[in-house]
């Protein structure tokens, strides 16, 4: 063994500083480390000697030998062909760490021969002795296999990506989030598709870049996406249109005239969707009436989940899930609904061919196998609706259990095996998960997102907790306020897209958190329809819930415990649709054997209490009254 020397190393700011700083005194370790600028990492990457192996945003370190393997990377990765030889990457990495943040004084013990692949995990075990570890490589390293599977949930807030092993298991601390930089709400109708598409590939970079011990090969990608958003692109693949997403209401007007035109109904119960600005038939109608130069640059039509898998492989098939929610696709037949499409004059070759059972995309082009090698040979899997993930993830994939998700929206589904139901419900959409599975249930445009805008705009002093303590205290319906939660209009149960919000009752002695209060009631009663329709598919099924704006407020769970008078669990996991979509990419892998084998532990059981029901009830008769007076213009006195 061999001792290194004691240095005097000052902390820095700066990544580089600290590593050129502890370069000269790791001479004598196992590994002899130079410090390579970040501009000339892309020249040598093909090269195999030296190896790389990532440090911070602005430089890579080399590594000529570790023991008798080697490691090739790049500046975001590394790619191994065996796990021992990445641990003690990030071993070294570690010790770097150790010598430039840690006590001057400290003495680091390290030996410095090399050794075979059955001494590395000694070695490691040594180092990990003599430095103290970042907590999330730590944790990383501890994980119980290496990641085969990279999962991406784009949302409509957000983008999130993490890793799975080949059980379906995600590692812990392999994961990153990074929101969408938008003001306002508004923001969400319309997005720019470079953005989003940047905003995917940095969220992937992110969590490359801190997960190099279990990335060293990944197989398989999987994406969970928003429904329902549309986009043109010419024939290049470039981007003609921003992307439309499902809070774009600006083609009401479009979707009367669809009901106009057309037997609702009919192909209501044919696509499983109504006539509503969120769909494709009215977005295209308003594009081609309102933006005729975009729509006839337009050479394809896409949905988000789509273009990124044409960005990242340069193929854009759709999946049955994502067709499926686009109110062009025919649900029993399992195609476009061809008849619907010629009547609406849309060419069918701009719509997306329908990605075969199992089929993969890959590889990655040259610019993104470069820039993440640990995806060189993985196989990206057509992207699934987030609705339908999050079902997978949250354990509810039978009729006995219904999914209950508030994030930015919010929704109320059941998924099961087989075909639609005969007679669909007017209140309820119904999509597929894929060929062999029905999601079916509804839908509320506003959730966590009125919530947000509510606190935002009533300029709440108090932070999260203390603020959810003072709207705990407050009696059900206490307030005397009805809101209206149609901010951004109604789908179900209504599917009045011109619908607005509206907060009644108001006077003097009404306190802000009263109003905020009266919100998280409305949403309720909105959920007290939709289960209401669903009973007659999917009677007495026990209610799971998930989405981050309930995980963050108990007392909202409870509220909707007592309006809807069930039992609701909280499910002890909070990104479901990550890992529905990760589930189900393993299961067409042959990697799992179904996506039933899996259960989701149930984190808290909120039981309803029966004098509050019976309190929400004045609530929601009243909340019925205005609707039915402001939004469907029905004289109530009659």
């Amino acid at each position: 063994m061999s001792t290194l020397q004691r240095g005097h190393l000052r902390a820095s700011s700066s990544a580089t500083e600290r590593l050129d700083a502890a370069a000269p005194h790791l001479g004598q370790c196992l590994l002899p480390i130079n410090i390579i600028p970040k501009h000339e990492a892309h020249a040598i990457v093909a090269s195999r000697e030296p190896q790389y192996l990532h440090w911070g945003p602005s430089v890579a370190v080399a590594a000529p030998h570790i023991g008798q393997l080697s490691v090739s990377a790049c500046m975001n990765s590394i790619l191994s062909s065996r796990r021992e030889a990445g641990l003690l990457c990030a071993a070294c990495a570690m010790l770097c760490r150790g010598l430039t943040e840690g006590n001057p004084e400290s003495q680091f013990s390290i030996p410095t021969k090399k050794l075979g692949p059955d001494k590395m995990s000694s070695v490691l075990d040594e180092v990990l002795e003599a430095v103290e570890p970042s907590t999330q490589v730590v944790s990383l390293m501890a994980a119980a296999k290496p990641a085969v599977l990279l999962g991406i949930d784009v949302g409509t807030s957000g983008v999130r990506a993490a890793l799975f092993d080949e059980c379906g298991c995600e590692i812990p601390s392999a994961s990153v989030r990074n929101p969408r930089d938008l003001v306002r709400r508004s923001g969400f109708a319309e997005l720019d598709a470079n953005e989003a598409f940047q905003l995917v590939a940095r969220t992937i970079d992110d969590l490359l870049a801190f997960t190099y011990p279990v990335t060293t090969h990944i197989e398989l990608i999987s994406i969970s996406c928003f429904w329902h958003s549309l986009m043109g692109v010419d024939a290049s693949g470039e981007a003609v249109t921003p992307i439309f997403s499902w809070a774009d209401t600006r083609s009401v007007q479009a979707a009367n005239e669809l009901r106009a035109r057309f037997n609702e109904g009919e192909v209501h119960t044919r696509t499983g969707c109504r006539f509503h600005p969120s769909y494709w038939p009215a977005k295209l109608l308003w594009l081609r009436e309102e933006r005729l130069s975009s729509f006839q640059d337009s050479r394809s039509w896409l949905g988000f989940g789509e273009y990124v898998a044409l960005r990242l492989c340069g193929q854009a098939a759709s999946s049955v899930s994502m067709a499926s929610a686009t109110g062009l696709f025919n649900q029993r037949a399992g195609d476009w609904d061809y008849d619907f499409i010629h009547e609406m004059k849309v060419p069918a070759d701009t719509l997306p061919k329908l990605a075969l059972s199992n089929e993969t995309f890959g590889p990655l082009k040259e610019e993104f196998v470069v820039r993440w090698p640990q995806l060189s040979e993985a196989r990206l899997y057509p992207a699934i609706g987030d609705g339908a993930a999050n079902n997978i993830g949250a354990g509810c994939h039978s009729k006995e259990k219904a999914a209950l998700m508030v994030g930015t929206s919010g929704a109320l589904r059941v998924l099961f095996d087989g075909e639609p139901p005969d007679e669909l419900p007017g209140a309820l959409w119904c999509y597929r998960a894929d060929r062999r599975r029905v999601v079916l249930g509804g839908a509320l445009s506003d959730g966590g997102g009125l919530y947000r805008w509510l606190t935002d705009s009533l300029a709440f002093a108090e932070d999260s907790d203390s603020l959810q303590e003072t709207l705990a205290r407050i009696e059900p319906d206490a307030h005397g306020l009805t809101v209206l939660p149609f901010w951004a209009g109604e789908r179900s149960t209504g599917w009045t897209a011109s619908a607005r919000g509206a907060i009644l009752g108001l006077s003097m002695q009404t306190e802000p958190v009263d109003i905020l209060r009266a919100a998280l009631e409305a949403v309720a009663y909105r959920f007290a329809l939709i289960l209401k329709a669903l009973e007659g598919i999917a009677p007495g099924a026990a209610i799971l819930a998930s989405g981050d704006a309930l995980r963050k407020s108990a007392l909202w769970v409870q509220i909707l415990a007592d309006v809807l008078n069930r039992p609701v669990s909280l499910v002890g996991m909070s990104e479901a649709s990550t890992r529905g979509a990760a589930l189900l990419a393993l299961e067409a892998a042959g990697k799992i054997q179904s996506i039933k084998e899996f259960s989701i532990p149930v984190e808290t059981l909120f039981e309803p209490d029966a004098a509050r029901h019976a309190r929400y009830q004045e609530g929601f008769k009243r909340q019925q009254r205005v609707y039915e007076l402001l939004i469907i213009g029905k004289d109530i006195r009659k």
